[in-house]
């Protein structure tokens, strides 16, 4: 059984998809590994992880929500569903080392074995990255390498693209790396962007449409060793 830590910061839509998801796998729902085995149509996973209605994950579950914000939303999500959850705010600390210490120190005592970045608005530090190789994934609202980096977050990555007059944009599952959205690319989710869209608008139908279906996705294929990384490149086993 996977043992997840959740890091988020704000509300916490990503967090609830995966409680959801996992709620739906212990109801007896297939996950995505259990629906790419059972794939008959020769598509790929990525598609498949899109045509899902509703999202589940089996064989894992959410240890700790930890967050930076001490008001994020997200930890009262987290406590109404029963899990465990810790502000660790880089605020409290003398130095970002100290911090940086902290947060991995917490973690292994956890003993998790998966990190999910939920949107958290902290730079995961190297030493948390070391310790848990192709162990942290992130979710991401555009299609990587497209509007991501350094100041891409929130909805400025949705003003980002509607500025350049994009006719697609998504989401992006990745394993996190040392630098910023650049690790490995597990899966992605084109979505594609509307005329009267806003950055609002357009957020909101990339959640619904791509990364809430994405991170459960990914989380599942992990719980399942499904994953395999060579050279930056990440392929998903189709048989067991």
């Amino acid at each position: 059984m996977l043992k997840l830590a959740v890091l988020v910061s704000g509300g916490g839509t990503n967090l609830q998809a995966i409680m959801d998801a996992i709620d739906r796998g212990k109801q007896g729902q297939p996950g995505l590994t259990r629906l790419i085995r059972e794939n008959k149509d020769d598509l790929t996973p990525s598609e498949i992880c899109g045509m899902q209605k509703e999202a589940a994950i089996n064989d894992a579950y959410i240890g700790i929500v930890i967050s930076n914000n001490p008001n994020a939303y997200a930890l009262k999500r987290a406590e109404a569903h029963g899990i465990k959850a810790e502000c660790l705010s880089p605020k409290a600390f003398d130095s970002r080392a100290d911090y940086n210490r902290a947060l991995l120190e917490k973690l292994k005592a956890e003993n998790v074995d998966l990190v999910v970045l939920a949107g958290f608005l902290v730079v995961i530090p190297p030493e948390v990255v070391s310790a848990y190789p192709n162990r942290v994934v992130n979710i991401h609202p555009a299609l990587i390498p497209a509007f991501c980096g350094k100041g891409y977050y929130g909805l400025h990555v949705h003003e980002g693209a509607l500025g350049k007059g994009v006719k697609v944009s998504g989401a992006t599952v990745h394993f996190v790396d040392a630098g910023t959205d650049t690790g490995p690319i597990i899966m992605q989710k084109a979505v594609y962007v509307r005329d009267d869209d806003t950055p609002e608008k357009l957020q909101r139908r990339i959640m619904e449409q791509a990364e809430w279906k994405l991170l459960p996705g990914a989380v599942d294929l992990i719980a399942h060793d499904m994953l395999t990384v060579e050279n930056r490149v990440v392929s998903i086993k189709e048989s067991e």
